[in-house]
């Protein structure tokens, strides 16, 4: 069927209502109509993520149901799924609430029992969810920290983690067999007798497993007088749980961005509700000066990811880069355990091949063995089932550059939650010594060498943008640069060939994980490059990991080396 086809079918099919119709035939421009139709959204170990709005290409309640219709017959050929059954939760986003419920009417219709979230909740907690009901998979409906327009449908399996390549294979072969209309379950089919919805005490469970991964419970009440701390979730679901566990934590001087703290999908305070941006403290840093805080933390809409920004001896409010604090959450961590003797003999971490080697050399100071994997936490959650199912290794982090992380194994995918509680307890240990987290950043860099890192991307439009993300690297394994930024390559890993060249002698290697579109450069003097396509937007991401004995060398490494990357990648 061509996309006019396709077209014209949902102007005329009797399943699409005429909401839908109408906004379809308001559409005057030809590409927009072939951006819409020319395809599906690609079902992958991220699911879905796309643009709300009418089409195949688009995230709507039709292609929600076609999907789930394609993950219930995964299930139904589980032995004991679809008594074991789903848990379906959703964020602050427009439509996200909609989206779950049609979810699961297609799944309560084709026999799989649904736990349907009464409410809107952090992403961590479907993650948990999954493991405390014993369900056989996940739905969360949520688009992370990507702009109001988009929204996505993220699956889980039953460990918690997000859904592993061969399943989401099998589900998007299923969803190619199903008509989008006629092969999935309408509405009125729906069996409310299989739906159970959540209740406060799924809230109790998680909140108790969150504040049971305090390092030193001691810490925040110690200095609880003396110390403030500024919080806002940026409109999202994180305000849903984030004050009542901080205070539960012992904070009593919580001040929380009132006009960001009611959901909201429109985002009406920020640009982008992402707390990777500076901007989005911005109301923050206004109340953290007006009460004399020293400490602005903020949670994205789905709460899986955390930033906050602190004051540096000048007094002014610097931002501490999702890299930084995971090397700062694992130093105070290591230290903390050290100092009360609670040091498992068999610790180890677990971080992302583009999260900063500064971590490396803490775990290598502490003595803690580290896991470098492929970026996305379901690879985290990997290495934590293997260690469990092997029966020894104490998990102290898990986290990302990307500003995740998670501590515990009650959930499988990066927890806000939790890494705003031991931001707070970090920040509370340090204050007994007189320092703040920027305070403790330059510590970490005196003691360890300094890292800096520079994050950017190469976007991609039009009904062609996949095709245009392939070209880009498949030019960029044709013409192999031989330096980036006048610094000499020394090693060149292609994790989809699986193929590591030493660049001096012409050796080859493995890269020792699985395969995966991606480009991996280091330079002679130890700076590294990652490139890779984004696996829910269409856009390049490129990493730029530097180290050097100053912070101006360090700097500059950085700057030299993302210039000459994007003068490669044109």
């Amino acid at each position: 069927m061509t996309y006019e086809e396709n077209y014209q079918r949902w102007l005329t099919a009797d399943a699409v209502d005429e909401a839908t119709k109408a906004e379809l035939r308001a559409i005057t421009d030809p590409d927009e109509i072939k951006m819409r139709f020319s395809g599906y959204m690609t079902f992958g170990t991220g699911g879905l993520r796309s643009v709300m709005g009418a089409g195949t290409a688009r995230m709507n309640l039709y292609t929600v149901a076609h999907a789930t219709e394609g993950l219930a017959r995964l299930i139904l050929k589980t032995p004991g799924g679809a008594e074991r059954g789903v848990a379906v939760c959703y964020d602050s986003r427009n439509h996200s609430a909609d989206f779950a419920r049609r979810a699961a009417e297609v799944l309560s219709a084709d026999g799989i029992r649904v736990y349907l979230f009464s409410e809107l909740r952090p992403t961590p907690v479907l993650s948990f969810a999954v493991r405390h009901y014993g369900c056989i998979a996940g739905i969360n409906v949520t688009a992370s920290h990507n702009p109001a327009e988009y929204n996505g449908y993220k699956v889980y399996w039953e460990d918690g983690g997000q859904l592993p390549p061969d399943h989401a294979a099998t589900v998007s072969a299923e969803i190619a067999k199903v008509d989008i209309f006629d092969g999935v379950p309408s509405p009125e089919r729906a069996n409310p007798s299989l739906i159970t919805m959540t209740d406060a005490s799924l809230d109790e469970a998680y909140i108790k497993n969150v504040l049971a991964e305090r390092v030193n419970p001691d810490a925040i009440p110690a200095v609880a007088d003396s110390t403030a701390i500024v919080y806002t979730p940026l409109h999202g679901t994180g305000g849903t749980l984030i004050p009542d566990m901080l205070r539960k934590a012992g904070l009593t001087k919580l001040y929380t961005v009132d006009a960001q703290m009611e959901p909201n999908g429109d985002f009406p305070t920020v640009k982008f509700p992402n707390p990777e941006f500076p901007e989005a403290f911005t109301l923050g840093i206004e109340i953290a000066n007006s009460v004399g805080s020293d400490l602005i933390i903020a949670t994205d809409p789905d709460t899986d990811r955390v930033g906050a920004m602190a004051k540096n001896k000048a007094g002014e409010f610097c931002a501490i880069t999702g890299n930084q604090m995971g090397a700062l959450l694992l130093e105070y961590i290591c230290t903390a355990y050290e100092q009360t003797g609670k040091m498992p003999a068999d610790a180890y971490a677990v971080k992302t091949i583009v999260t900063s080697e500064l971590s490396a050399r803490v775990c290598e100071a502490h003595g803690v063995k580290l896991y470098n994997v492929l970026t996305g936490f379901k690879f985290i959650g990997e290495i934590i089932k293997q260690h469990e199912e092997a029966g020894h290794g104490t998990f102290l982090l898990g986290f990302e550059e990307s500003y995740g992380y998670l501590k515990g194994t009650y959930a499988r995918d990066k927890d806000a939650v939790v890494a705003t509680l031991l931001i707070a307890e970090m920040a509370a240990y340090y204050k007994t010594r007189g320092m703040t987290l920027i305070d403790a950043l330059d510590e970490l860099f005196e003691k360890y060498g300094y890292f800096r890192e520079e994050v950017f991307s190469i976007g991609m439009s039009g009904a062609d943008a996949q095709e245009k993300m392939a070209a880009l690297m498949k030019n960029l394994r044709e013409n192999p640069p031989r330096e980036i930024g006048g610094k000499a390559i020394a090693t060149v890993k292609d994790y989809l060939t699986e193929k590591t060249l030493d660049v001096q002698t012409g050796a080859i290697s493995g890269t020792g994980l699985p395969k995966s579109d991606v480009l991996w450069y280091l330079t002679e003097d130890g700076n590294l490059i990652v490139v890779r396509p984004s696996g829910t937007e269409p856009k390049v991401k490129v990493y730029v990991l530097a180290n050097g004995k100053t912070d101006e060398i360090t700097k500059e490494c950085a700057r030299v080396c993302a210039a000459g990357i994007r003068e490669i990648l044109g």
